[in-house]
């Protein structure tokens, strides 16, 4: 086993170095608080050779270390999700799990709605992944936490590779989850047949609009580590992302505004057969153009939904092509079918 470097204070991450306010996250969020670095590491020993003090002489981990960051979602995964296998490809997204889970949690609240109050469990509730990644976090929380059945696309046969691996690795994931290629250029086009129904699709869209804003906002990450930590001499060293992140991952053409406005228009030829559309908007300056084209396409039912982890001020947009009428109904068919 790895030798700890654990400093002789708290065992526990505080949220300011996990960059998560407690009372910031959804009810249901099981990772309020502080990280309890002790038990994680337990479930993942490699973690325990990147514990270290913060200048309060709390335990923390070094967040802009890649691989200390990969260390942490492996523990929080196996003690929280018992998912015992799970490896990303060199440089894939490694994601930040609280808020992953977060939006998981507003979604199973949007569906209450039009399950008698209660978020639903199941394997009939049927949920499409756009863009899964290497890490097939969003099934993998979805699964755990509710039992719900997943279809996950992405384009990038590397991150399709990956995510496979994860479902067939772990017992819990197979059978509950479908992995699928999607054709490059398309969001949700051509991707169910006429049969298939879904109760809600999720979306964590590319932000960036070019490989160079990616660069320069993973820079200004690392320099407020640093300053965080209160370690200068890290600034200006050839940027690394503590997250990781590819092409496919961070950025597209045109950035998040204009993948959900062809995300929106894809959606219209399915209104029958998703109940919701959702998906993260991180620019808020995104909002009111996209506000304006879901009315344009004849939306029943629009909303925005806040998220806040920390200082990251985030929201989900939803629609549905559907009245809350017709969504029950929805809902009563898919559960007697």
């Amino acid at each position: 086993m790895p030798t700890s470097r654990r400093p002789p204070r708290s065992p526990r991450a505080s949220a300011a170095d996990k960059g998560t306010k407690p009372s910031a996250l959804h009810p249901r969020n099981p990772h309020t608080g502080r990280y309890d670095l002790v038990v994680l590491a337990d479930r993942c020993p490699e973690l325990s050779t990147h514990i270290i003090a913060n200048p309060r002489g709390e335990a923390t981990i070094d967040f802009a270390n890649a691989e200390a960051v990969r260390c942490l979602n492996q523990a929080i995964l196996a003690h929280h999700y018992g998912i015992t296998h799970w490896q990303l490809p060199a440089g894939y997204l490694c994601p930040p799990i609280p808020g992953r889970a977060d939006l998981i949690h507003y979604v199973a609240d949007l569906l209450a709605r039009c399950h008698g109050g209660q978020p639903p469990k199941g394997k009939r509730v049927r949920v499409l992944d756009i863009g899964t990644g290497a890490n097939c976090i969003y099934p993998i929380l979805g699964v755990r936490s509710y039992g719900w059945s997943f279809l996950a696309t992405d384009i990038d046969p590397v991150s399709i590779a990956a995510a496979r691996a994860i479902v067939d690795a772990n017992p819990s994931l197979r059978g509950k989850v479908t992995i699928v290629q999607q054709q490059p250029g398309a969001i949700l086009q051509g991707l169910l047949n006429p049969q298939q129904r879904i109760e809600v699709s999720l979306c964590n869209p590319p932000f960036f609009a070019s490989a160079a804003e990616a660069r320069a906002a993973n820079q200004r990450k690392r320099d407020n580590l640093s300053h965080h930590r209160g370690d200068a001499g890290v600034k200006g060293n050839p940027p690394v992302r503590n997250f990781g992140g590819q092409q496919a991952e961070l950025w597209c053409p045109g950035g998040e505004r204009r993948f959900l406005q062809q995300m929106i228009a894809e959606s219209r030829p399915l209104a029958a057969q998703v109940c919701w559309f959702t998906s993260l908007v991180s620019n808020g300056d995104n909002l009111a153009p996209l506000k304006k084209q879901l009315r344009a396409e004849g939306v029943a039912q629009l909303e925005v939904i806040p998220m806040r982890q920390g200082q990251k001020q985030s929201r989900m947009l939803a629609w549905s092509f559907l009245s809350p009428a017709q969504q029950i109904e929805w809902v009563r068919g898919e559960t007697t079918s």
